[in-house]
């Protein structure tokens, strides 16, 4: 059958309602869906069907000419050019929803369109990548006059134009140039085409910018403004990646000054209004359980503290926007009321088939850390509804890692404690006529548009007999269902109350044969604790109408559910199905392998709970899904180990050194734990003619820039009070050099050397474990970025395995999880594998965040 009518536009929803009653399509139950241009309806009775179809809309709401057949809605021309427009974009890099909403601007999508279409002229349809795709939409977003349109696209394609700097450059360019034609050289030379900058320029110019300013900086030390270095190193160096400029910037800082001192961590007296949606969060205010330190920003407590959230009071819920109110509501409250004695009750309630991972850090803390900074508690609720995939480890795992955030659960509860009383409660929803019993498949129930259930007017008593046969075990797996009478907010109609599963439950064992949801359990477990705010994550928005009518059909106490932004990391997955496949195809050893965002991979890599905690409080309660790269938690990491983690001397790639005129002689060094701050403690390792460095610390041939050992450049020795040079190279049959042969002289009297490298004598063997970031790409469950699944995005390099190492004595007795900074080399954890034979360390983060990193 087809329909047509005049593509003609409408100004608002009533039209475009008013248009389709025109074809006999009842209007009343429309809903609309209008980012996605989305209109879903039932067919008309002239088609003879009540099955729900979609039919996509154009974005000024003017409806398409469309045809149905069999059934089917097939989208007119218009909507057929916005699709191939959409994967367009798509196809260059940009998510989806930044894809949509370019098509809303009519003019850009034009743009975006023509330069798209101009790039892949040069390079092919396949040949616009990513980073390609971000230039032609920042160019096709700024460019005032397309006359340059083609040109600048060129540019582009021809990776003439391959960063921002550039870009910004050609645009600057084409402004001040109305005229054509462009002069050519003149564009190129503007734009920095072709120029290259080295390390050794970044070096040079970095090491220019700070003599000029030395006096002031060590004067004023780390509060100078280190801002002005990095704009002068920037003004000598155009077209430099500014990342890579700050961490020449730093380490020649570092170099320098040395490490921060008490004095240098001092904060500046500065007085700022800071209002309540303004909240700011300084990493240093911050510690385990975001109690803030010293009170001048708001820490993750202060975010949570009383009206900062403006969540309700408790008793009074009915004053929250969408809560339901019945004629019951006020006694349900006094009575809750007398129960609580008006405290706040929260709950976090973990599923218990899989580890918990860093989203779930945010949870723990909003959870636990609202109750805590409004004087309330908080339960840990098992939600042991589905006996096939809860095991006992994940029980203990869970807790476990709750409590190494910091926190301690007013009571640890189970969904099963409640089987009875849940129970109990789904016969009086069948009474009240709410709930049926129903015998549609599993697979027929899947989606939104799943068939109405021939079973949902059923008479009250069969369904409370059928009901009291599932729980009997009359009936097999999937055979029947308890649903309930009602429609989701995302449009899902009768949820499933109770299914059948004949596995015994890790704790109630055989006694169970039906076993209630999670949109059956969460709502009615929480008022069974009288909680006083049920907080969840964003996507559990569309459930909180079923919430209230769930709680409210019963005529039980309703809490008010509270929605916040979920967590998300780049480059990893926190999938419970994708790790289990992590783990079974050998790409990880378990949940716990350190290049896993799991909490108790997380602890096994050596991040402190604390750094987790300030990582929480500094993304900061927020609405909105926040996606975060991993340097931004392991920033907090390394604030927090730099003051707490002591310094050792490790060597992972060792090179012998014979100090000749030292002969057999042996003395102590007394090294500082945190040189920073000496006063909290030192310890002491032996000094031997015998000596290991690194074997990147020594060059044959002198190099410019290096300012490390060669055979015409003496270097200093950390702590020993030595500056050595070098007397003989050795070198093994295949050339490789394998031993120096050294003189030593006191620092006292040589001439200060351009460096001072770390060292070990008489070291104990160890195994270090480095590791790097498991995927290639930021999102590697993107199909537009990782076509062929996340398996296949695997980093090669995320594991190295160092067996050969040295660290010197004074980590003899460490405990598994201690934590070390190995000076020069970054920050280390003793892993469980470690033996009284051999220590095993895990590197926790770098000393300062790896330039190569995005």
């Amino acid at each position: 059958m087809s329909l047509s009518n005049k593509h003609k536009h409408k100004k608002d929803q009533t039209e475009t309602e008013e248009y389709w009653t025109d074809l006999n399509v009842d209007s009343a139950v429309w809903t609309y869906a209008l980012d996605d241009h989305l209109t879903r309806f039932p067919y008309s009775p002239v088609l003879g069907t009540n099955v729900y179809s979609s039919v996509r809309k154009s974005p000024c709401l003017a409806p398409c000419p469309v045809e149905i057949v069999c059934g089917s809605v097939i989208a007119g021309d218009c909507c057929r050019k916005m699709a191939d427009t959409l994967t367009l974009f798509t196809s260059i890099g940009l998510s989806e929803q930044k894809a949509k909403e370019t098509l809303k601007n009519e003019a850009l999508s034009a743009t975006l369109k023509e330069a798209i279409t101009q790039a892949q002229r040069v390079n092919g349809a396949s040949g616009v990548d990513k980073v390609m795709g971000t230039l032609l939409y920042g160019m096709a977003s700024r460019l005032k006059d397309n006359k340059h349109l083609i040109f600048l696209s060129d540019s582009i394609a021809q990776r003439k134009i391959c960063t921002e700097l550039q870009l910004a450059a050609a645009l600057d360019f084409v402004k001040s140039h109305p005229q054509d034609p462009i002069n050519q050289k003149a564009f190129e030379e503007a734009c920095g085409v072709g120029v290259i900058i080295t390390p050794e320029q970044i070096e040079d110019a970095v090491e220019s910018v700070i003599k000029r300013h030395k006096e002031q900086l060590l004067k004023e030390r780390y509060h100078f403004n280190m801002g002005l270095l990095m704009g002068e190193a920037r003004s000598a160096l155009k077209w430099a990646e500014g990342k890579v400029i700050k961490n020449e910037v730093d380490m020649q800082v570092l170099h320098l000054l040395g490490p921060k001192t008490e004095a240098d961590l001092e904060k500046k007296s500065k007085k700022a209004k800071v209002t309540e949606n303004e909240v700011k969060v300084k990493k240093e205010d911050v510690r385990v359980n975001g109690e803030p330190t010293t009170g001048e920003v708001k820490s993750l407590m202060d975010q949570l503290r009383g009206e900062a959230l403006k969540f309700h009071k408790p008793g009074e819920n009915f004053k929250t926007e969408g809560y339901v109110v019945t004629p019951n509501t006020v006694a349900l409250l006094k009575k809750h009321m007398e129960i609580t004695g008006g405290q706040i009750r929260t709950r976090f309630p973990p599923e218990p088939n899989g580890i918990l991972h860093i989203g779930h850090a945010k949870a723990i803390n909003f959870n636990f850390g609202y109750a805590k900074a409004n004087n309330g508690i908080c339960f840990l609720r098992y939600d042991d509804t589905n006996p096939e995939k809860e095991e006992e480890k994940y029980f203990t795992a869970i807790k476990e890692m709750v409590e190494w955030l910091g926190y301690k659960p007013y009571d640890v509860t189970h969904a099963s404690d409640n089987f009875q009383q849940l129970y109990d409660l789904a016969v009086d929803l069948i009474r009240r006529g709410h709930a049926y019993v129903c015998h549609q498949k599993g697979e027929e129930l899947k989606g939104h548009n799943a068939p109405p259930s021939p079973w949902r007017d059923r008479p009250i008593e069969e369904s409370l007999v059928l009901f009291d046969r599932m729980k009997k075990g009359v009936f097999a797996e999937g055979e029947a269902t308890l649903r309930m009478k009602m429609v989701m907010e995302d449009g899902k109609m009768d949820p499933v109350a109770y299914r059948i599963k004949y596995t015994p439950h890790h704790r109630t064992g055989d006694e169970w044969c039906i076993y209630p949801t999670y949109d059956y359990t969460h709502c009615l477990c929480d008022s069974i604790e009288n909680i006083t705010h049920s907080l969840c994550t964003k996507e559990f928005q569309a459930r909180r109408s079923s919430y209230y009518w769930l709680c409210n059909a019963l005529d039980v106490y309703c809490p008010v559910q509270w929605e916040y932004g979920r967590l998300n990391l780049t480059y990893t997955v926190v999938s419970k199905r994708k790790i289990i496949k992590l783990v079974e195809t050998g790409v990880v050893r378990d949940w716990d392998d350190p290049r896993l965002f799991t909490l108790t991979a997380l602890r096994r890599r050596g991040f402190p709970p604390e750094a987790i905690n300030n990582f929480c409080a500094r993304v900061g309660v927020t609405v909105s899904q926040t996606t975060t790269e991993p340097h931004l938690l392991e920033s907090c990491v390394r604030d927090v180990l730099n003051d707490t983690a002591p310094r050792a001397m490790a060597v992972l790639e060792p090179l012998k050194v014979t100090i000749t005129n030292l002969a057999n002689s042996s003395s102590d060094v007394r090294v500082p734990d945190f040189p920073a701050n000496e006063a909290k403690g030192s310890h002491v390792v032996p000094f031997t003619s015998t000596i290991f460095i690194e074997h990147s610390d020594f060059r044959e041939v002198m190099e410019k820039g290096y300012k490390r050992l060669t055979p015409e450049q003496p270097v200093g020795l950390r702590h020993a009070g030595y500056v050595i040079s070098v007397e003989k190279v050795i070198k093994d049959a295949q050339g490789k050099v394998v031993e120096l042969k050294v003189n030593c002289c006191s620092s006292e009297t040589a001439d200060k050397p351009k460096a001072f490298i770390h060292w070990v004598s008489q070291p104990l063997l160890c195994e270090v474990r480095l590791y790097e970031r498991l995927f290639l790409h930021k999102n590697p469950e993107d199909a537009s970025e990782v076509p062929k699944g996340f398996l296949s995005d695997i980093n090669p390099n995320s594991l190295q395995v160092i067996s050969s190492a040295l660290v010197d004595t004074s980590v003899k007795g460490a405990k598994v999880f201690d934590k070390f900074q190995f000076e020069r080399v970054g920050y280390f954890s003793l892993d469980p594998d470690s033996t009284a034979d051999k220590l095993v360390f895990n590197r926790t983060v770098t000393l300062k965040e790896d330039p190569g990193k995005i």
